[in-house]
């Protein structure tokens, strides 16, 4: 009896890791795009955090670089600085230069955008309650919604950016109220109805599930090198096969949808801003090699569209005197 108790046991200890790796041999089988287009996020806060003219940095992507594929931002505190006072001088140039050079935005909306420190809340709205909060919240996106709806250049909504990633940055964020987050959707789709819904999840930590079933286009971030806390300075120790196997079980749950890279890091991590950063601890933390390297991996990911991340820290260290990243970059723009 105990030797077919032993028997049974090696074979589970034997043979279920066999399976396991044979299921995941096959999730992982994927066709790699031959051709990719590339985008780029920019965001006017990042630029202002770099000291640059985020005009000039504007222009110099969609001139000099040749992007034609943009993810832009409506941050909160850009658009209502004021309580029921709206700006609009920054994002309408940034549409309509976009318009001009015939590129194509995804435009972001909602308190959790892109950028550190992740939500984004105008200063007269810290102390409002949470009902009052959500009330503003909805007013400045159905603002937005409103006036861009019938812009030229762009091509689907963004709302809210990772919304599921709880753990991240949640000092800033609080808790997700799932039932607003899907008011905010329907709020978009009811207010603009010919432009899909784009939602993104994290494409290391994130599950997907959530915010897969939720858009009518789907984008995950990739950021292979990173700096923990508590770990510090270190690459996920992954391949691009993780990324086709997490590609294949959405699309065997909830069907296939367009797809994207949304968000590729190829700007140092640091813990601090990167202007209080010694220029050497940038290079440690994003080499060369390593923009290489990431592309590179970004390429047998399976993704044809790849939204790259860090166009206005290649241009800061243009005035630094390294061209290396842009010019690598533009490379892959013709």
């Amino acid at each position: 009896m105990n030797y077919i108790k032993k028997h049974k046991k090696m074979v589970y200890i034997i043979f279920v890791p066999i399976f396991i790796i044979l299921v995941l041999a096959v999730l992982s089988i994927r066709k790699i795009p031959e051709d990719i287009e590339y985008g780029v996020s920019f965001s006017k806060y990042h630029s202002d955090e770099l000291g640059l003219s985020w005009l000039e940095a504007y222009n110099a992507i969609l001139g000099d670089l040749g992007v034609r594929h943009l993810r832009l931002s409506a941050h909160w505190p850009m658009i209502e600085p004021s309580e029921g006072e709206y700006n609009w001088e920054e994002l309408d140039v940034q549409m309509d230069l976009a318009s001009d050079y015939d590129a194509e935005v995804i435009l972001g909306v909602g308190k959790r955008l892109p950028g550190w420190p992740e939500c984004h809340i105008p200063d007269w709205a810290r102390g409002l309650s949470e009902s009052d909060l959500e009330n503003r919240i909805t007013k400045y996106i159905n603002e937005v919604v409103y006036r861009y709806k019938d812009h030229p250049s762009l091509v689907a909504w963004q709302v809210e950016n990772e919304p599921f990633l709880l753990g991240f940055a949640k000092e800033h964020c609080g808790k997700l109220n799932k039932d607003f987050f899907d008011k905010e959707i329907s709020l978009v789709k009811t207010i603009d109805g010919s432009h899909p819904i784009l939602l993104t999840d994290a494409g290391e930590t994130g599950t997907w599930f959530s915010s897969y079933k939720r858009g009518a286009w789907f984008g995950t971030t990739m950021y292979l090198y990173i700096w923990s806390n508590k770990l510090g300075p270190l690459r996920y120790p992954m391949t691009p096969h993780f990324f086709r196997i997490k590609q294949n079980i959405m699309e065997l749950f909830y069907g296939k949808k367009p797809s994207f890279l949304i968000e590729l890091g190829l700007e140092p991590w640091l813990l601090q801003p990167i202007v209080d950063t010694p220029i050497e601890v940038q290079y440690s933390r994003m080499s060369i090699d390593k923009f290489e390297n990431i592309i590179s991996f970004a390429e047998k990911s399976g993704y044809d569209k790849q939204y790259l991340w860090g166009a206005e820290w290649w241009y800061w260290m243009i005035k630094r005197g390294n061209s290396r990243y842009w010019d690598r970059a533009r490379e892959l723009f013709y």
